[in-house]
């Protein structure tokens, strides 16, 4: 009885450390919550200090959907802000589902997915950098966008080693 004992709690340890070990590349890992629904005019916005100006790094866009949102894509301006007050915006489109309807993410429910946002970048200043992002989405023939975009329920930012 004692060694199945020793040999479960050796075998907790070992996954607990396994659990943690696999996100050895994550630098900055935040997510915003978006109520009901993400209005068009809503910034999500995710501050993080500089890591360092030699390394690079992978940053990416992660975004939690459900079924109520009825797109296969998804169109996003994100604004990063450096310490020294220059600004650098990208429109970015996402694919969200496959042609058949079928989501791409990962999960049952809400669907989870790792977008690629920026690869192989440094960050030259030191200080604080912020990275603003806004729902870009609007139906065929509304140039004016969707104005309450149903369906995300969260939004996160990611910064990897590269």
């Amino acid at each position: 009885m004692r060694i199945l004992n020793k040999c479960a709690f050796l075998l907790c340890i070992l996954s607990t450390v396994v659990l943690i070990s696999c996100d050895g590349k994550r630098i900055y890992d935040e997510y915003a919550s978006v109520d009901n629904s993400w209005n068009k005019e809503t910034s999500l916005s995710f501050k993080f200090q500089q890591p360092d100006t030699i390394n690079k790094y992978n940053l990416f866009i992660n975004v939690r959907n459900t079924n109520e949102y009825e797109f296969r894509n998804l169109f996003l301006i994100v604004h990063m802000n450096f310490p020294n007050g220059n600004v650098v915006s990208d429109t970015l489109e996402y694919e969200m589902a496959a042609p058949n309807g079928e989501w791409l993410g990962a999960g049952v429910s809400t669907k989870e997915s790792k977008l690629w946002y920026k690869e192989n970048v440094r960050f030259p200043e030191e200080g604080t950098y912020e990275v603003n992002i806004q729902q870009a989405m609007r139906k065929i023939n509304e140039p004016k966008g969707v104005q309450s975009l149903k369906g995300i329920s969260e939004v996160g930012f990611r910064i990897e080693k590269k």
